[in-house]
């Protein structure tokens, strides 16, 4: 039996829209888990073994993070109406970038300075610890607003630029990566309420290009509570890896090793080094709740060190 595709998100997470869209896009049908958009996550950590953010990506005792490697899976397990068309997937990786960086710093901080009253207190406190930073005042979040609204404006006519010529996907005829990495970019600027959509105000193209993602949906979807979730991995093996193409530079496969991202967030993954090549790197670990699971990161965003002799002691035995 196929295992089910299952979603770890929740409704206001810009990067889960972008896998829920990518889903759509598929036609894929998936099973929904609903996460505390701040901690506890106990179920989700878990089954990550320490990494918290959204979306997560499970199937079976396999366990996904980052949207960059999740619609990579999606796109492996699911290969009809690729994300990657082959004519454009260099320039559709490029734009991802600028969407997913600069573009989408600006609009984040345009959004959460305007809708802060929206959003409760806790969201903030959360954000900022993950960053340990001290939680912003209400006058820092409104002055950053103040600040990003000239480089979101400066930066919302490269989308509409792009779209001149009557194209109907971001780099083309085709559906991409880039048109996932802008829409849900641009989906976070209106979704918590419709202060902001003014900001699109006679992009005509632009307008037009996210209605045709709109129509695209979710997929097929139904709740799944969280503790199924756990039990479906509990039941299953991980999947066996693919060959590992590690630089001479990387710790050997079979070593204890910890993953965190390079950004922010930096809760150590632990556990043994199971897969290790260009694209992706995994670990394995075990846990007397879970038995054997397989957690995977995509390899660019974040760091594999070797852990300490202690450390390695405490990834093998759960």
């Amino acid at each position: 039996m196929t295992p089910e595709i299952i979603l770890h998100h929740y409704d206001f997470s810009n990067y889960s829209e972008k896998v829920r869209v990518a889903m759509g896009y598929k036609s894929i049908a998936w099973k929904s888990v609903i996460v505390p958009p701040v901690l506890p996550k106990p179920a989700l950590v878990a089954l990550t073994g320490g990494y918290r953010r959204v979306p997560v990506l499970q199937i079976g005792a396999d366990i996904y993070c980052d949207t960059r490697l999740i619609l990579r899976e999606l796109e492996r397990r699911c290969p009809d109406r690729t994300y990657y068309p082959y004519d454009c997937v260099g320039a559709a990786n490029a734009i991802s970038s600028w969407a997913e960086t600069t573009f989408l710093r600006s609009v984040m901080l345009l959004a959460w300075g305007r809708n802060h009253d929206l959003m409760p207190r806790e969201l903030f406190e959360d954000r900022a610890a993950m960053r340990g930073l001290p939680t912003p005042s209400r006058a820092a979040v409104e002055h950053a607003a103040a600040r990003n609204a000239p480089l979101v404006r400066a930066q919302l006519p490269f989308i509409e630029n792009m779209l001149a010529d009557g194209r109907r996907w971001i780099c083309g005829e085709n559906f991409s990566v880039a048109d996932l990495a802008i829409y849900h970019t641009i989906w976070f600027l209106t979704d918590r309420s419709d202060r902001l959509v003014h900001e699109l105000d006679g992009y005509t193209k632009l307008a037009a290009w996210m209605a045709r993602v709109l129509d695209l949906g979710h997929g097929a979807h139904s709740e799944l509570d969280a503790a199924a979730a756990l039990t479906i991995a509990a039941a299953a093996t991980p999947d066996a890896p693919r060959d590992s193409h590690p630089h001479i530079e990387d710790p050997p496969i079979g070593s204890a090793v910890e993953i965190r991202p390079n950004d922010y967030a930096r809760d150590a993954v632990i556990g043994r080094l199971d897969l290790l090549d260009d694209d992706e790197v995994s670990v394995r670990m075990s846990s007397a709740a879970l038995g054997e699971i397989a957690v995977h990161f995509p390899r660019v965003g974040f760091d594999v060190r070797p852990v300490t002799t202690t450390t390695q002691r405490l990834a093998t035995t759960g």
